[in-house]
């Protein structure tokens, strides 16, 4: 077992002294294509559970409803210039922001689920499975983002983990039930757009590394 042991200790070591000699900018084109793959996975598992939650939680898999927004939601229109005039730093950090916002609303979401699941048996426990992996993306795509900020200001000190913030009170209280399901479906509708965004971010940034 030894014997196998040393060759992957050495290789690990040379792996390690080969990122830490690697021109900066490689490196960050790297981290940024790596975030804009695990964001468009991201998307793929949020249109995925879209398609779930329509059909089994709203019982009508072609729901649509453009008209109902969230104020407290990131937006999602920009303008095209000032968008190109962002710093990179401007932009990871709006991510990070943008990011916890879901994470919040996700939780938020998830928690109303489990609520309905013990007064009813047709929700679909893949439900709640499905939203919690996609926050376990949308935490590694934060802890990736907090790392690419860090290379840029290394005084950037990343924030604790995402927690449920009490600006929900007034949602989570609704006593529309129904108006609590097309929350969820808002949620995770815009969440589908954000990300298509959040990966033209990621090109942008990797682009940039290379000029």
């Amino acid at each position: 077992m030894t014997v196998w042991l040393q060759p992957i200790i050495l290789l690990c070591f040379l792996l390690n002294c080969v990122d830490s000699l690697a021109p900066f900018p490689v490196l960050q084109s790297v981290r940024y294509n790596n975030s804009f793959r695990l964001t468009r996975v991201t998307r793929t598992h949020v249109q995925m559970l879209l398609k779930k939650y329509k059909e089994q939680y709203l019982e009508n898999g072609h729901f649509e409803d453009r008209s109902r927004h969230l104020k407290d939601l990131p937006l999602l229109s920009t303008d095209f210039y000032s968008w190109l005039e962002l710093s990179d730093w401007e932009r990871l950090h709006a991510a990070f922001q943008d990011m916890q916002v879901y994470w919040n609303k996700l939780e938020w979401q998830r928690k109303q689920l489990e609520k309905e699941d013990r007064r009813r048996t047709t929700v679909q426990s893949t439900l709640l499975k499905s939203f919690k992996h996609i926050q376990l993306d949308l935490r590694d795509l934060l802890s990736q983002v907090s790392n690419q900020m860090s290379y840029i200001n290394s005084s950037w000190v990343k924030p604790t983990s995402p927690t449920m913030q009490s600006s929900f009170k007034q949602e989570a209280t609704s006593e529309i039930v129904w108006d609590r399901r097309v929350e969820g479906y808002v949620i995770l509708r815009d969440l589908d757009l954000y990300l298509t965004k959040l990966a033209r971010d990621f090109l942008l940034l990797a682009s940039k590394t290379h000029s």
